[in-house]
């Protein structure tokens, strides 16, 4: 979900990006159109088949086959020496299969199990428009600031405002209220149909003095990707409620 901010970066990049672009936003055209969320332009066959050169790229070993499916903005901001040397820290895969697709108001989440040296483990990978790879990860696998914004997710979901504005860091804290979290929160559940499941947390960006973590959440109408920016203490400093939406 990127309502107020186009945040394309990638677990693959190391060193991340120092900083997140942010061009245009959705919430204009969810007003445009009534109030009802726009989907992905991608279908389930072009992001099953995105997938598969992803899987095949990734079981090959292949840094120049995974570099060339990550789309523009992050392969200027990583090398092939780069990905390769994350592929040799990651699981070697020797067989896997898409079981399920998630199309997203401007993304696509897939879920993956994919047979590995250690067992079957499940993959997930989240793609833009164009079927380009935004980020992955083995899931199970949950590190420091994907629980914290798992957490801050789940106090938005049980109306709990002011135990998810905890999280976020006092300079965010003086410029959102407890009711703008409900307001922000309650509108944006409201139209996308109301959440139905907080599926699961992948960091697309960490080590730098800005990292972000998507919250891969089930809506009634649309399963997609709430965009969390962490500080380098591991607080939240911004989170992409659209100005326009909520």
């Amino acid at each position: 979900m990127k309502l107020s901010s186009c945040l394309l970066v990638c677990a693959l990049a190391a060193p991340m990006l120092q900083a997140f672009p942010v061009p245009a936003a959705r919430g204009e055209q969810l007003l445009a159109q009534g109030m009802s969320a726009p989907s992905t332009p991608l279908s389930a066959s072009d992001a099953t088949q995105a997938a598969d050169a992803l899987l095949t790229a990734l079981q090959s070993r292949n840094a120049q086959s995974l570099f060339d499916l990550l789309s523009t903005p992050l392969q200027n901001a990583t090398s092939v020496e780069a990905v390769k040397d994350r592929l040799k820290k990651a699981h070697r895969i020797k067989s896997s299969r898409v079981v399920a697709i998630y199309p997203g108001m401007d993304d696509t989440t897939v879920d993956v199990i994919a047979h590995t040296e250690a067992g079957s483990k499940e993959l997930l990978l989240v793609l833009d428009d164009d079927g380009k790879l935004v980020a992955w990860k083995w899931l199970g696998e949950t590190l420091p600031i994907e629980t914290t914004a798992l957490k801050f997710v789940r106090d938005l979901k049980a109306k709990r405002w002011i135990a998810a504005r905890y999280y976020l860091s006092l300079d965010f804290q003086k410029e959102i209220s407890p009711e703008d979290l409900e307001r922000k929160w309650s509108k944006l559940s409201r139209v996308l149909g109301g959440v139905k499941q907080i599926k699961n947390a992948v960091i697309a960006s960490q080590g730098a003095e800005q990292q972000l973590v998507l919250v891969t959440i089930e809506f009634g109408t649309v399963t997609d990707n709430l965009f969390v920016i962490f500080d380098a203490q591991g607080r939240i400093i911004n989170v992409d409620f659209s100005e326009d939406l909520v």
